[in-house]
């Protein structure tokens, strides 16, 4: 009986009983490991070296047909939707200029409005239309480098990954920072502790915002000296920041002086509403309330969001295309239960949303509470209808206890 021949890898040199799988070829053989080596190989280097195609300019939406996107899925906030419309449109032209005597420079967004006004549905609802990466990242991880936390650089991270790793193709990516205010400086008296996640991040995003090449750590998270780093030119990188900025009102008062009593006072110093307010920030009052000059310097275009009022929230109950009540119909549908909500019960979701001062985010918490009930009974009752009235929901929403419970809240 002839002695079976034992086969090698021809890569590494191991033999068949000391790999899982051994592939056999015309002259010779490679075993599983080497195969997905190979592949991690190659890939990182078709990514570092694959030409990434010039922006078509010509087939780049204009600003009036992003906003009219925007529109479909935002309610009001026409001056946000403006601005982040033509930054995005200049955003383009930026990565489609010839090399000339003008060189178009960046111009960086901030955004300043309340919780729950849609700033980061904003940036979800931009990044399905555009086509460069776009990744949303959130500043309230963020440490100096050293602490415990994200390193700045591991902002890019989210924009290599949306992109496959193709370093070409991030560079010319948007990122928006989301919870800017959270790393504001925590005051302007010195302190033997180090601000290491307020004016600490602020100080390191200015290279990142201006543009410079920053060794980026692969998969996030804190750098260490053995970890092999991915270098990315942030030049033509667009940052839109967004944050609430609570109470950053006070400082806007405080400069208009809207409390000014007396006779004489002038008809432009009377009292503004405080509802308002944010119409008039300027980067002096971003400054007051705890970001650094410099930052503020590279974030030129300057913003707000306005506060939802009773006819937007109860718009967004139902017109946008992701509409929440639209939603919930869907669920009930492939159940095959038509879901109908009364017009009166719209209004008291509503009502309840101002009332507690919820916001739009707040809409859906409240229609959840609504409804948790009856998506968990309707499936197995088989129901065809159910219809959602007034008395439904203040029973629901009673028997929750959500007033106690929002109160103790607020």
């Amino acid at each position: 009986m002839a002695k079976k021949t034992e086969t090698y890898c021809s890569f590494c040199g191991r033999s068949s009983r000391e790999v899982e799988l051994l592939m056999p070829g015309l002259n010779g053989c490679i075993c599983n490991e080497c195969a997905a080596q190979a592949y991690k190989i190659s890939k990182e280097y078709l990514a570092q070296n694959h030409q990434v195609e010039d922006i078509d300019f010509g087939s780049v939406p204009k600003p009036t047909e992003i906003k009219a996107y925007l529109d479909q899925y935002i309610i009001g906030q026409e001056r946000a939707k403006k601005y982040i419309s033509v930054a995005v449109y200049n955003h383009y032209k930026r990565l489609a200029q010839k090399n000339d005597d003008v060189d178009i420079e960046k111009s960086n967004i901030i955004l300043v409005g309340p919780t729950g006004t849609g700033k980061t549905l904003i940036a979800k609802t931009i990044a399905r239309l555009l086509k460069v990466p776009f990744a949303i990242v959130d500043a309230t991880v963020l440490t100096e480098a050293g602490y415990v936390g994200e390193d700045i650089e591991s902002l890019l991270t989210r924009l290599l990954q949306a992109c496959d790793y193709n370093v070409q193709l991030a560079e010319r990516g948007i990122v928006f920072i989301d919870e800017i205010d959270k790393i504001a400086r925590k005051g302007d008296n010195p302190s033997i502790t180090r601000d290491v996640s307020g004016e600490g991040v602020q100080q390191g995003l200015l290279k990142l915002l201006e543009g410079s090449i920053v060794n980026v750590p692969p998969q996030g998270g804190r750098k260490h000296p053995e970890q092999q780093m991915i270098a990315v030119n942030t030049k033509n990188i667009l940052f839109i920041c967004g944050g609430a900025f609570e109470g950053i009102e006070r400082k806007i008062a405080l400069r208009l002086n809207t409390h000014a009593v007396g006779y004489g006072i002038d008809a432009n110093n009377r009292r503004i509403a405080r509802e308002k307010l944010l119409h008039y920030v300027t980067p002096q009052d971003l400054r007051s309330f705890g970001l650094i000059p410099e930052i503020i310097g590279r974030l030129p275009i300057l913003t707000n969001l306005e506060e939802l009022d009773r006819d937007a929230l109860r718009r967004i109950l139902v017109e946008p295309k992701n509409a929440i009540v639209k939603q919930y119909i869907k669920l009930f549908k492939m159940d095959g239960t038509t879901l109908q909500f009364k017009d009166e019960a719209l209004d008291y979701i509503v009502d309840k949303a101002i009332e507690f001062k919820l916001g739009a985010r707040g809409l859906r918490s409240i229609v959840e509470t609504i409804m948790i009930d009856a998506m968990y009974e309707n499936p197995s009752t088989g129901s065809k209808t159910f219809i959602v009235d007034k008395e439904y929901a203040q029973s629901q929403l009673k028997k929750a206890n959500f007033e106690i419970i929002q109160q103790a809240n607020n």
